[in-house]
């Protein structure tokens, strides 16, 4: 029904638009003055003594440039996923590259990237502050990035034929079907792992702010650095207030920017009846309420996306039609061809010099790293059954409760977010009493890079189940177990398998900080090939470096190909709700 235009309305309107479009404008201006104020401490000259001040004044500065390094990796993670993926799946010749390579990136452990990344920008940008910063986000985006690419593959192959086909009926361009296909499909997938993709930043930010590779300490101002500092040094009060820092970091995070997006994801779930119980938020409606963010998205965010739409279906068309387009379809294939022979020459040659590198590791370091994979191995195969058996019931039901879900997500996501390496000392201490220390310490830390993303998979998938189904099976009286086995898991089981594919590999990269612990001058290790990748990147041994990081990518790699892949393929054909 429309409200009467009178007097009094037109007040309480000119109220609300002073109120909300204040506050807005108010952010933006307070978002830019922190983005440029933080950006500018990121050039300058490098000063490897650095020292972190532990008190609590400094802990603002600290925590812009992380937050500043997490959101710059989060967009090219985000940027990366959607491009890699699209082409992944629509270029058949590129997939038969882009998918395995992609298993080979996600099983190479981030910290082994440390010593290469970080020599080869230090040189690019001699003695300047810029390539260390580069480092830091190089690798956060390195754990941020393959979790969200499966999931949008993943999103991708499930799309059902019928919508596709749909698309083909009325004749839209792969710009068109982009946007109102594939990305839509995505959506909610995407935003759950861009939530754990976040978290995994944070898991590893003690050791990208601040690490060792030979003799020489790399230290940047941060909040990561600052909990390993006080962690390292013992300073129990200062760790909690980083701590308290980092959690109040998270729920603003989770306020202003996750309940939003999974509020504003419900749109893109395909149901064919509407669901009585939607995640809200008060943020989004906040922002749908503002006056001047509907007259920019008329004026002119609609107007541009139309006249790009236009532009682009006139350049798709001629591109079909004129000779020039078709000269440059047989250049892009010539195109692809030449990109699959120039990584093959990169492949030959980059094998050869690792070969000679790797030659120069004695028989007994490499019968180290056969035993350290095989024990290995088992701490990741644990810590993935553990996780297993308390994420998938968790996380259906987080996924099927809103409710639920707005109460228990920030925890969650505080939970997963906490850099186990700040806590691990003193879990170490608790361990030493009870007995086990490193062995059993380790694979309480191999969880914790585990089983969120099996959690976060879980919930996306959860929650991506269309409402009729749960309503037929109330109607049919379908008990739990029968639910359970006919509707639940099969629905589940495509984000579960990508949940397991990406917690494989973060067990892999977590065993590097939980096999080798250092912390007030002493150092905790037990037999594992993470151990071994961490003694060697502290004493600069490059070539059993090097051997350990191949042996584990390959161990990743073809558990995921030989395991993983063929339930990934089995998940695509045969359980599709859709």
């Amino acid at each position: 029904m429309t409200r009467p235009l009178t007097p009094e309305n037109q007040t309480i309107d000119r109220v609300a638009w002073t109120w909300q479009d204040g506050l807005i404008i108010l952010a933006v201006i307070t978002l830019a003055f922190f983005v440029v104020s933080t950006a500018s401490r990121f050039t300058g000259v490098y000063d490897p003594e650095i020292q972190i001040d532990l008190s609590p004044n400094s802990l603002p500065s600290y925590t812009a440039q992380t937050l500043l390094r997490m959101v710059v990796a989060y967009f090219i993670s985000l940027f990366f996923s959607i491009i890699y993926a699209y082409f992944a799946f629509y270029n058949r010749v590129a997939e038969r590259v882009l998918l395995p390579l992609l298993d080979i990136l996600q099983s190479i452990p981030v910290l082994s990237f440390l010593p290469g990344v970080v020599l080869a920008l230090i040189a690019l940008f001699p003695g300047q502050r810029i390539g260390i910063e580069l480092a830091a986000i190089l690798l956060i985006f390195t754990g941020m990035a393959w979790n969200m690419t499966f999931s949008f593959y993943q999103s991708l192959t499930g799309v059902p034929r019928e919508l596709r086909e749909v698309a083909e009926i009325y004749r839209l361009n792969p710009w068109q079907c982009f946007w109102t296909v594939d990305l839509p499909a995505g959506a909610i997938g995407l935003i759950w792992n861009s939530v754990m993709s976040v978290a995994g930043g944070w898991f590893f930010l003690i050791a990208i702010e601040s690490f060792t590779l030979g003799e020489r300490n790399f230290t940047l101002p941060g909040l990561g650095s600052y909990l390993g500092t006080a962690a390292n040094a013992g300073d129990y009060p200062a760790l909690l207030y980083g701590l308290g820092v980092l959690i109040g970091v998270i729920i603003l995070i989770d306020i202003l920017a996750w309940r939003p997006l999974i509020a504003w994801g419900e749109r893109f779930k395909f149901q064919l009846v509407e669901a009585t119980n939607v995640p809200q938020s008060r943020i989004l409606d906040f922002l749908r309420r503002s006056p001047t963010l509907r007259w920019l998205n008329q004026t002119w965010t609609i107007p541009l996306q139309e006249t790009l739409d236009r532009r682009i279906v006139k350049w798709v068309k001629r591109g079909r039609t004129d000779s020039l387009g078709q000269g440059l379809s047989g250049w892009r294939k010539q195109l692809n061809w030449l990109i699959l022979i120039g990584l093959g020459l990169g492949v030959v040659w980059g094998t050869i010099h690792a070969i000679l590198l790797m030659g120069q590791v004695p028989l007994n370091r490499w019968q180290d790293i056969g035993l350290g994979a095989g024990l290995t191995t088992i701490r990741v195969l644990v810590a993935l059954v553990l996780s297993l058996l308390w994420t998938v019931p968790v996380g259906v039901a987080i996924g099927r409760n809103p409710r639920a879900a707005q109460l228990l997500q920030p925890i969650v996501q505080i939970a997963a977010s906490v850099p186990a390496t700040a806590l691990f000392p003193v879990l170490l201490l608790s361990l030493a009493h009870l007995g086990g220390g490193l062995e059993i310490g380790s694979i309480a830390l191999m969880m914790l890079g585990t089983m969120w993303y099996i959690l976060f998979n879980v919930i996306a998938g959860a929650q991506a189940i269309p409402t009729e189904l749960f309503e037929a099976a109330t109607v049919y009286q379908l008990g739990t177990l029968q639910r359970w086995r006919t509707l639940i898991l099969p629905g589940i089981f495509p984000y579960l398998i990508t949940g397991i594919i990406t917690a494989v590999g973060g067990a892999w990269n977590a065993s590097i900080v939980s096999e080798y612990v250092e912390f007030q001058g002493r150092v905790e290790t037990t037999n594992g090939l993470g151990a071994l990748i961490s003694e060697a990147s502290a004493s600069g041994d490059f070539p059993l470096l090097l051997a350990a990081t191949i042996v584990m990518s390959l161990v990743v790699v073809l558990t995921n190909r030989l395991v993983w892949r063929r339930l990934y393929r089995l998940a695509e054909t045969k359980y599709q709700l859709l």
